[in-house]
């Protein structure tokens, strides 16, 4: 599969349709309708509309509506209905397992779920200031300051004075503390992880890491509105 023809499929907004394909563009009045009855659907407020009786109805309800069509879609419009809530399920699943997985994590390791998660984001660069920890964490001042007080008495960072500005504190990953007792919980499903990756053609791979990318990018997105509200 080839990364423009995977792209497609997948719906990503920069892919080219395949081709020869025709790509049907609808009227704005007949997407606006569409979303219309969409709500009224899941609302109840069309007339004659049957509203669901319980938060788990209203719940299925608004996951098994159809979403707004793809121009990139060769499916059918059932077909590519059940693929959509095939897909939002899928990240709903992953999102679940992700914060299971980090809390047996944080368990094997001896530390909670906030600290190791506070560990994962300074390992990206491997130093940062108490301020830049915080506003990457959503943690208030005094709550990421008994992360790092922790951290730190555990053996896993280290409160360094910024040698070009004395006034600033830059708190650091002790490495070979973090590869011994963290990064090795994680080694056997990373050797999982590149055995799965190996049965992708490289295209492909570009395609799945161009994907999470922008599921990073809804991430932040709603961590700041969520943060802002």
């Amino acid at each position: 599969m080839s990364g423009d023809s995977a792209g497609a499929a997948m719906g990503r907004p920069d892919a080219e349709p395949a081709s020869g394909q025709q790509v049907r563009a609808e009227p704005a009045s007949s997407v606006a309708e569409q979303a219309a009855g969409r709500e009224e659907a899941v609302t109840g407020t069309a007339t004659g509309g049957a509203t669901p009786q319980s938060p788990e109805e209203l719940s299925r309800a608004g996951w098994e509506l159809p979403w707004a069509e793809s121009p990139f879609s060769r499916a059918s419009p059932q077909e590519r209905a059940e693929l959509e809530v095939a897909f939002a399920t899928a990240m709903r699943r992953t999102g679940s397992l992700m914060q299971l997985m980090g809390q047996a994590a944080a368990d094997r390791i001896g530390i909670n779920n906030t600290d190791l998660n506070c560990l994962n984001i300074l390992s990206f660069s491997g130093h940062m200031t108490a301020g830049e920890l915080a506003r990457a964490t959503g943690l208030t001042t005094a709550s990421i300051t008994g992360v790092i007080d922790r951290l730190e008495e555990a053996g896993f960072v280290r409160r360094e004075r910024d040698p070009h500005d004395r006034r600033r504190v830059v708190v650091r990953l002790s490495l070979d503390k973090a590869v011994k007792e963290v990064a090795s919980v994680f080694v056997p499903m990373l050797r999982d992880w590149r055995e799965m990756a190996a049965r992708y053609s490289d295209d492909e791979l570009r395609l799945i890491v161009d994907f999470y990318g922008r599921v990073e990018q809804v991430f932040r997105k709603h961590l700041i509105r969520l943060r802002d509200e």
